[in-house]
Parts: structure tokens; sequence; C-alpha cells
């Protein structure tokens, strides 16, 4: 008698955070993209001064945010003490001042973004897609950087410049641990929805500042 042959297994396979997250945002990263006046091969001091603008409307009350919470991508036990969150963004927002006033800008002069508080019961993987986006907002930086130090010298564009390292050795640190963190199916479609927040609120910010 001849049995009936049994389907070969499928591989179990887990789910993928950063997979998850890249697919999730692709639209809005290309739409935020797609606008940037300062990614413009003829981009002018006025066109860096509007983008430092819009991203310390964006980062600063989210730095705030962030600061409220003691876990997820801001605990004190997190793998690696380079990505402490709450450092970096003031430091990030000192270079935004700074690089504002050499351009003859007082950075308390300029709007705030009119957005609503970010959820103040935010679960950690909510914000550690929050924190995805905004660490990725990075790594367009050096290339920025590279295109624009001579066309616009001698301004020094620290923001774009950082610390010469580059934003890749914190990147990969910062996806290690997520995916450390962010692992089962409902994490990361929290995870997703924080990543997806940050874009539209930041893309918020923009249509704001631009009317």
């Amino acid at each position: 008698m001849n049995l009936p042959i049994e389907p070969a297994a499928q591989p179990v396979t887990e789910p993928d955070a950063l997979a998850a997250l890249r697919a999730a945002t692709d639209s809005r990263h290309t739409l935020l993209d797609s606008g940037l006046a300062v990614g413009a091969p003829d981009a002018s001091i006025a066109d860096y001064v509007a983008h430092l603008g819009m991203l310390r409307a964006w980062l600063a009350p989210l730095a705030g945010w962030l600061a409220g919470f003691g876990d997820g991508p801001q605990a004190a036990h997190a793998p690696d003490v380079r990505l402490d969150m709450d450092a970096w963004l003031r430091a990030r927002l000192a270079l935004i001042d700074a690089d504002l006033r050499d351009a003859g800008i007082d950075p308390e002069s300029l709007p705030a973004a009119s957005d609503a508080p970010w959820p103040a019961q935010a679960g950690a993987a909510y914000r550690w897609g929050v924190c995805y986006v905004v660490e990725g907002s990075q790594l367009g930086g050096a290339v920025l950087y590279g295109r624009l130090h001579e066309r616009l010298a001698p301004h020094p564009l620290r923001y774009l410049k950082g610390d010469g390292i580059g934003p890749g050795p914190r990147w990969r640190l910062f996806m290690q641990a997520l995916r450390a963190h962010v692992r089962t199916r409902e994490d990361i479609a929290d995870a997703c929805r924080g990543a997806c927040d940050a874009f539209d609120r930041i893309l918020a910010t923009r249509a704001h500042l631009r009317a």
C-alpha cells in the first residue's frame, strides 16, 4: 500500500524587525526625501537653515518626550553606552543651534512644531520604532556634507559633519539593539506604528513651517 506523502515542513522563520520597518515606512521615506531642498544640486545656505529649522522643531519635543522613559531605547541597561539616546539627541540639537547661529539665526526665534504631544504611555517597542527614524535620519548627513561643504563654505555644517566618523557604526549598534529587543510580531507591529508616526510628524512639521 502506498502511503500518502506528507508535504515537507516549511521552516519557521522569525519576523524581521528591520525588514518590517523598512516596508512600513518606505513611501513616507520617499515622500520626505523628494521634498528636501537641501538635497538639490543648487542648495543654498537658506535651504540648509530651513532644513535645520525643520529638524529642530521635530527633534526638540521628541527628545523631551523620550527623556521621560527609563526603558526601551532609554534603558540604563542598554546594550552599549554609546547608544545613550538622551545624550546623543541633546548633542545633535546643540549642533543644530550652533549651525543656526553661524548663519545669523537665533534658534529660539524659530517657530515650533504644531503637533500634539507624543503619547505619554507609549510602549518600548513603539519608541524603538520612533528612534529607528531618528537614527536613520542621520545616515544621509555624510553624503550631504560631502556635497555641500565646499559650496556653502565657510559655514562649518557641524550638524552634517557630526563627529567625523560618520553614522554607520552607531547605526549598526542601534540595529543590533533593536533586533534584540523588538522580536515578537506584536512588538514589531508597534514599532512600525512608532516609525510611521515619526515620519508623519516630520512631514507635518515641514508642511507647517512652509505654510
